[in-house]
């Protein structure tokens, strides 16, 4: 199990990762050490293109709070779970640098919400935040934003949410534990499974979700077999991918659960999907 707050190396999520990666400069750095035990990592992105290119993310089941460039100043958004496929028409010139939190991570941050309050929606860093109000949050994001040395943003990352103080939590700490266990043990694929082996009904396990996560764990389940799947394809050739065998890995009882969660995720069958 990778250890919290080491940078992922993995592109899972991104689709079509290799045609994004030609067109931006993507990094992922790793939080100061106290921090460490919240956020999966910082992700930060320049590009500069010639032509507008659309990339395409099925997210993960993480908030994330993200500082971008833009006229006449940058803005700063707390982004709740996305359900659905994320679009981002990246044009001319543009620089974002992220905070993505451990799944659970984020309500010790902000332990008056219910992080369930987020989902499917992209929130001014003050509606979260009301202490950081214009004209803090602009002073914010733009101490965040501006510096061309990546690592003088990465120190303004960390100074920012040390800030902010994160409130021990145990239920937050349970709650970022499961999710790891369905993240890296193939095995879990029910609901009702998971509450049993962890001494919970599964009403509270839905109600530990709803409040530290934001999601379900059934949707929990289904996001990271996607994801999975997603990576399988991605790194194969396209003549290559045999869909019923990336079905029975994930633990799919037939290919067609996976081509109907595939389609409702990505919005294309699995059979149309060509990363190469």
């Amino acid at each position: 199990m990778r250890t919290p707050g080491t940078p992922r190396r993995d592109t899972r999520g991104i689709v079509d990762a290799a045609g994004l990666l030609a067109r931006v400069r993507f990094r992922r750095h790793a939080p100061a050490e106290a921090l460490r035990p919240y956020l999966e990592h910082y992700w930060l992105i320049d590009w500069d293109l010639t032509e507008p290119y659309a990339s395409h993310v099925v997210p993960h089941p993480s908030v994330n709070v993200v500082f971008q460039s833009s006229e006449p100043h940058p803005t700063a958004e707390v982004a709740g779970i996305q359900p659905g496929l994320f679009t981002k028409k990246l044009a001319g010139r543009g620089r974002v640098c992220g905070v993505q939190f451990r799944p659970g991570g984020f309500r010790p941050f902000a332990p008056h919400l219910e992080v369930a309050s987020l989902t499917g929606h992209r929130l001014p860093l003050p509606d979260v935040f009301p202490h950081l109000a214009d004209p803090a949050a602009d002073d914010t994001a733009r101490r965040i934003i501006a510096p061309d040395d990546e690592h003088a943003r990465v120190a303004a990352l960390d100074a920012f949410l040390t800030a902010l103080g994160p409130a021990p939590d145990p239920r937050a700490d349970l709650a970022m534990r499961l999710v790891d266990r369905v993240r890296e043990d193939r095995s879990v694929r029910r609901v009702s499974a998971l509450a049993r082996t962890e001494g919970l009904s599964v009403r509270s396990l839905q109600r530990l979700f709803s409040a530290y996560v934001g999601v379900g764990p059934k949707w929990i389940i289904l996001r990271y077999r996607i994801h999975q799947a997603l990576e399988q394809a991605e790194s194969t050739p396209h003549a290559a991918i045999d869909w019923p065998d990336i079905a029975a890995s994930l633990g799919y009882a037939d290919q067609a659960h996976l081509v109907r969660d595939f389609t409702a995720t990505v919005g294309v069958p699995p059979t149309a999907y060509a990363p190469h």
